[in-house]
């Protein structure tokens, strides 16, 4: 029997595919504690199920994620020195997501409906082929808040789209829109938002009755070649993000966020 899921929904379709969509509507499917467990649980369960020869990872509503909810985040445990504990998080929750999404050994769609704004741009990136529709943009808004990225974005944006690219969404947080991140290489297909599920659901057909074998093949080639560093990589974002996590300008960034201001940064 399936797991009841409160923040996601778990499809599995008749023809082998399964469906992950994250369903935080009304908050733009933003990442709580609960929503972190659950997307955990339904991505080892479809990667277990030898039944799901592909998967797609969506969101419901008008959002594919707009990142971790920062409401949420306010309410989580504190590290010895009272700062906030982001480490245990992104260890024990977030990273094993992603990478259980890249080392599955059977095809990943993102189907990007809106923003994917950090985690969930991390997240989509996690994925081998991303399709985005032309309303959506992917964004790092780490800086806005006073932290660095994580879930592997940098180095997930470096290798579709090299790292002048990665150092600009991550230093600028500026909007990437669906048209110019096919141009950079970051999404492989945009579609009109009228023509947009259908396209998403064809190609995911597409890959549940492909050559599932064949698929995992490709996938262990291209990690061994990109993303060989990517545990050692997810382990200094952590480590850097608690630095984050304990200064003064990740305070000031929370306190403008919750008070809808302009942060006053000073490098502190």
């Amino acid at each position: 029997m399936s797991a009841v899921y409160r923040t996601i929904e778990l499809e599995r379709r008749p023809d082998g595919a399964a469906v992950i969509r994250l369903n935080r509507p009304e908050a733009l499917n933003a990442w709580n504690a609960t929503l972190g467990d659950e997307l955990l649980d339904a991505v080892r369960a479809v990667g277990e199920d030898d039944a799901v020869r592909a998967v797609c990872v969506t969101g419901a509503g008008r959002a594919f994620s707009s990142g971790a909810d920062l409401r949420d985040m306010t309410t989580r445990r504190l590290m010895p020195d009272g700062h906030l504990d982001v480490d245990t998080t992104l260890r024990t929750v977030y990273n094993p997501i992603l990478t259980g999404l890249r080392t599955m050994p059977k095809p990943v769609l993102a189907a990007i409906n809106g923003p994917a704004v950090g985690i969930g741009c991390s997240l989509a990136l996690s994925c081998d082929l991303l399709v985005a529709a032309r309303s959506s943009y992917l964004l790092l808004a780490f800086a806005r808040i006073g932290l660095a990225p994580d879930g592997g974005a940098t180095a997930l944006i470096a290798a579709r789209a090299g790292g002048g690219r990665a150092m600009r969404m991550a230093l600028l947080a500026d909007r990437v829109d669906a048209t110019t991140a096919l141009g950079w290489g970051l999404v492989d297909e945009v579609l009109d938002d009228d023509a947009f599920e259908a396209g998403w659901c064809a190609l995911l057909a597409r890959l549940a009755a492909g050559p599932t074998r064949s698929y995992a093949g490709s996938k262990r080639q291209l990690n061994a070649w990109l993303y060989a560093r990517m545990p050692a990589q997810l382990e200094l974002e952590a480590q850097v993000q608690q630095e984050m996590a304990g200064s003064a300008d990740f305070a000031e960034g929370i306190a403008a966020f919750l008070e809808k201001r302009d942060p006053v940064f000073r490098g502190e």
